[in-house]
């Protein structure tokens, strides 16, 4: 096998929405001032007892579904998620017990919002190598347990969710060189930290630099996999906030492509954005089999990943 493709996708939400009409009666905003700012209409919240690998393993079972697949064929678990609650055993392995995986290997990845691409490169890195066979790759985060409800300026912002992905062998690689770094010099304009830890952001810095600095990283990932922006089908970035994400789109150049906008009912969930988007256009019918993909992550560390993916 010369490469690896993604098999199959799957999301999953929780079961409560909550609107801006909702903040309103929490928080000093509106409808207007929260859509005008960052575009977002309603976020999903999970419950108390609802885990961030909970969430993780609904989504994982229903790209596993989808790719026809039992947890007996997965060697390899990749989880990505800022919102861990412990530190052992990791989100990976409790979601291969909560599925019945037996013996995969088992790893977090904890590069915050684009947490997704990084795993999906590590995935495709491992298939490519010989490392594993077929893999779960997992965006999930619990953004509501590490933000301040009383902090109109975060708390507008972010949902939760996840999104799989199944990465198997190739003959022709569909999942593309990825471009990846960090200005860690910056690595303090997004941050989740603090006992209990806190979800913060210098929304301002964050916005010049995505508009400003990565669309020509974006192209160049476009180019690692032999493409102009002009030929994808789609663009899923991630969903941080709705004038982020059509500035830095038109900005790369995809004339032709569907832009992903689910942050305007889904929120910022942090790693599971992308994955999540992913899915939803592929349920819509928004893109079909075999369809060029832009996925591109940015945010926390003020880290970046980004390739171009065959849509399954």
């Amino acid at each position: 096998m010369n490469g690896s493709r993604i098999a199959a996708v799957g999301h999953y939400q929780p079961a409560k929405v909550l609107t801006n009409e909702d903040l309103a009666g929490m928080v000093d905003t509106s409808d207007e001032w929260i859509r005008s700012r960052v575009g977002i209409g309603t976020r999903h919240i999970a419950g108390p007892d609802e885990p961030v690998d909970e969430l993780a393993a609904h989504a994982a079972a229903k790209a596993l579904a989808a790719a026809g697949l039992t947890p007996a064929d997965i060697d390899l678990v990749l989880v990505a998620t800022s919102t861990a609650v412990d530190r052992s055993p990791n989100t990976a392995a409790r979601v291969a017990a909560r599925l019945g995986i037996p013996q995969a290997a088992t790893m977090d990845l904890n590069v915050v919002c684009a947490g997704f691409t990084h795993a999906l490169a590590t995935a495709d890195h491992a298939v490519r190598a010989g490392g594993a066979s077929r893999a779960l790759v997992i965006g999930a985060d619990k953004m509501s347990d590490v933000t301040d409800w009383s902090d109109r300026t975060t708390c507008v912002l972010v949902g939760d969710g996840a999104g799989a992905a199944v990465v198997e062998a190739a003959d022709e690689p569909a999942i593309g060189p990825v471009l990846w770094g960090s200005v860690p010099e910056m690595g303090n304009a997004v941050r989740i930290e603090g006992t209990p830890p806190r979800f913060a952001q210098e929304g301002q810095s964050v916005y010049r630099w995505a508009t400003t600095q990565l669309p020509p990283i974006a192209r160049r990932a476009c180019e690692r996999a032999g493409l102009a922006p002009a030929d994808l089908a789609a663009v899923v970035l991630h969903q941080a906030n709705l004038r982020i994400i059509e500035p830095l789109a038109e900005k790369i150049g995809a004339v032709n492509a569907v832009v992903a906008r689910d942050v305007t009912e889904s929120g910022n969930t942090s790693a599971a954005s992308i994955p999540l988007a992913l899915s939803k256009l592929v349920e819509q019918g928004a893109i079909a089999t075999g369809d060029p993909v832009l996925l591109f992550g940015f945010g926390g560390n003020l880290s970046y990943a980004g390739q171009v993916v065959r849509c399954p």
